[in-house]
């Protein structure tokens, strides 16, 4: 429950549509298919144009939303425009670690918003509530400026909106906060959100831990006035995020806190909040962001946009490859405190269930479930993520009049670790008896797989699986393979029409602390206990089309067409499944089994087959490629509105032609790789050389068609 209220809080107010249902959007033509195309552009009219600046849905939205030229005037530039500025100013701590830019929360400010502190059995002391999301759901109360112990201060004052307030009036001001004994596992971190710009210097942190008598001089640790992530409730609030679990005096039972700190003239001192932290880092946040800037840089052609940002996107890869041991391990090893991948409860002897609380934090989208140690899902994506960085450093490498600064790590060796990557943790997580991937391999070595459809489609379409595997996949997701245990197999696993099961084997036992009664709701009435996404469809559409081949996809298209029919034919998706024995939705603040809509942004993705699939279409840092897999029964497929850099142009391939027809004409070069055979310009100017088509000269022709040489 805890999961569905967080993510609506913090999302269902991004989804912003940039259009109406009248404003014209790209559209699909397909001759003959009418009635599937009519409600796939259906789909991408209610979900086109999600905004989000949490770094969790890199991967996702930007590959959907920077391409389509909307409006009279058609444009990406608003899409655009958002995502160049979310990835300048994306913020990335002193260490190298993107942070999640997620509102905030009672955990690390530079990761997930929960598990909150109150869950972990941690403290807090929160000097106002005022604007704190939590605030309610916690039913938080301020802690009164009476409770606490200041010396070097006076008129301390308690205010509404901000907080403590205190002025200094000594060289040296400590202030002791009142006892509340707590384990410290549980508190990785701790947070202090404060004015402490008007500080000269670094303060220190003290504990006292419980049967002490007083503070230990070694019991401390150097405060930074400001970590470098999470935003600010007031004007000239920073956040401390103070690392004690490297402290090795950092042990038992803390009972009692103190913050010290020097002045060098009498202030004005404003604190907000003091609190214990879990880890809540997501150790994939680094890759999506550099997924996120690569897929910004190839559809914009943004040169002053890549030398801005390159050696972010490079601090971001060097990061990852050092902080999880990638080269060392040929995986991502998550050593962060809490990320063991072990289960946050038990069961003992007489079957009670005693919580093991800190342990299971999540470490991706599926935040209830304790992915971590050698972390399967963070493999997969690291590997996208080292791919999509060789190609950037390759295309700067070939382009030097972009003047962008050599890099630290050059394209061959990000390819050499990508490839031993793929292999080493290919074999690692590869379950030989049930021929699919498991979520991870804990701190214990025990592995966990309950069916995870997600994983093993995402492997398959970031190449992560080999043919062999990848075959295998789809046997057991298609249902022509039963694995034995499973809950749900066969038809079953498409029991909710739109997309498979996340998951096809009951989970009662792995999940986080936070969500420690799973039995007490229904299979198939949890997202991530044999429930599905709408957006993850288009990673089944796609492996679909990798593996069984574009009728096979086709066939699966048409079937989420006819279920959204029905579902626009009821009033829409509440209507929908406001039918018993249809699931239930999640989403808005409501828990259910099914995410379609609200803070499921990530449905925008199922229209992009239409792209990145059916038409074959990738841009790359001079155009773009075209590999088209149309189905027995598509004679051609038309896509209108691409836009491209500056150009904006309709696409229409069959297996004979090509035609691209301009609506904007810009200034950058094109040039498209062309399907494999021999093709020659027929209509328009442009040269095919080595099956590439290059155009320089705009001027002479709106429209370029080819046709493929007998």
């Amino acid at each position: 429950m805890f999961q569905h209220l967080t993510r609506a809080v913090s999302l269902s107010f991004l989804l912003v549509s940039l259009a109406s249902a009248q404003t014209p959007l790209p559209q699909f033509r397909v001759p003959g298919q009418a009635e599937t195309t009519s409600q796939i552009e259906a789909i991408l009219r209610r979900h086109h144009s999600p905004r989000t600046r949490c770094t969790l849905w890199d991967g996702w939205i930007p590959m959907s939303t920077l391409w389509p030229a909307v409006g009279e005037d058609p444009s990406a530039a608003a899409m655009r425009d958002f995502y160049r500025d979310v990835y300048l100013h994306r913020q990335i701590d002193p260490r190298g670690y993107v942070v999640m830019d997620q509102h905030r929360g009672h955990a690390h400010p530079g990761g997930w918003p929960f598990p909150l502190w109150e869950q972990a059995g941690g403290a807090g002391w929160h000097f106002t509530v005022k604007g704190d999301p939590y605030r309610q759901m916690m039913n938080m109360q301020p802690t009164h400026v009476k409770q606490l112990v200041v010396e070097g201060a006076s008129d301390l004052l308690q205010d509404e909106s901000f907080g403590l307030r205190l002025k200094t009036t000594a060289e040296q001001t400590s202030l002791t906060l009142p006892v509340r004994a707590f384990d410290s596992f549980v508190a990785p971190f701790i947070v202090i959100e404060w004015s402490s710009d008007l500080l000269p210097g670094d303060a220190t942190l003290s504990w006292r831990k419980v049967g002490d008598e007083g503070f230990d001089p070694a019991c401390s640790i150097p405060v930074a006035k400001d970590s470098g992530v999470g935003g600010q409730y007031g004007a000239g609030l920073k956040l401390s995020v103070v690392p004690v679990h490297e402290h090795p005096m950092w042990n038992g039972q803390i009972e009692q806190l103190r913050l010290h700190w020097t002045n060098a003239k009498s202030q004005v001192i404003t604190i907000r909040n003091v609190h214990t932290a879990t880890d809540s880092r997501h150790p994939i946040t680094n890759a999506l962001f550099v997924r996120g800037s690569t897929d910004y840089f190839l559809w914009t052609h943004d040169v002053p946009f890549l030398k801005q940002n390159i050696q972010r996107m490079r601090t971001a890869i060097e990061y990852s490859l050092a902080e999880f041991r990638v080269r060392e391990e040929g995986a991502m090893l998550i050593s962060w405190p809490g990320h063991d991948g072990r289960a946050g409860f038990v069961h003992d002897a007489q079957g009670n269930k005693r919580l093991l609380h800190g342990h299971g934090v999540g470490n991706n989208y599926w935040d209830l479930l304790p992915f971590g140690h050698y972390d399967c899902y963070a493999s997969i994506l690291e590997y996208d993520a080292l791919q999509a960085m060789a190609g950037i450093e390759a295309a700067i490498a070939a382009h030097p009049e972009w003047e962008v600064a050599p890099p630290t790590i050059d394209q061959t060796t990000l390819d050499s670790i990508a490839q031993d990557l793929k292999q080493r943790a290919g074999r690692r997580f590869w379950d030989e008896e049930k021929q699919r991937f498991v979520a991870c391999i804990d701190a214990d070595g025990k592995s966990h797989d309950y069916g995870f459809t997600f994983l093993n489609l995402e492997a398959i379409y970031y190449g992560f699986a080999t043919p062999t595997q990848a075959e295998q996949i789809m046997a057991w997701i298609d249902g022509r393979r039963e694995v034995a245990g499973d809950t749900s197999t066969g038809a079953d696993i498409y029991r909710w029409r739109f997309a498979p099961r996340a998951t096809t084997r009951r989970n009662t036992e792995w999940y986080a602390w936070v969500w420690h009664n799973p039995d007490q709701i229904a299979w198939g009435g949890q997202v991530q206990d044999g429930g599905a996404v709408l957006g993850f469809s288009y990673h089944d559409l796609m492996a679909r089309l990798e593996i069984n081949g574009p009728d096979d996809a086709a066939k699966r298209l048409k079937a989420i067409a006819q279920w959204y029919a029905e579902v626009e034919a009821a009033g829409g998706y509440r209507s929908y499944y406001a039918q018993p024995g249809r699931g239930s939705l999640q989403g808005g603040g409501t828990p259910g089994g099914l995410g379609v809509d609200h803070e499921f942004m990530e449905s925008v993705l199922v229209p992009q087959v239409m792209l990145y699939g059916f038409l074959g279409f990738q841009p790359t840092a001079a155009g773009f490629t075209l590999e088209p897999k149309l189905p027995t029964d598509w004679p051609s497929i038309e896509i209108t509105r691409v836009a491209w850099a500056d150009h904006v142009f309709d696409v229409k391939v069959s297996n004979q032609s090509i035609r691209l027809a301009f609506r904007k004409v810009g200034k950058v070069p094109l040039r498209v790789n062309l399907p494999e055979g021999q093709w020659r310009v027929e209509e328009g100017a442009g040269d095919v050389i080595d099956g590439t088509l290059a155009i320089t000269d705009f001027a002479e022709s709106k429209a370029i068609r080819l046709v493929r040489i007998p």
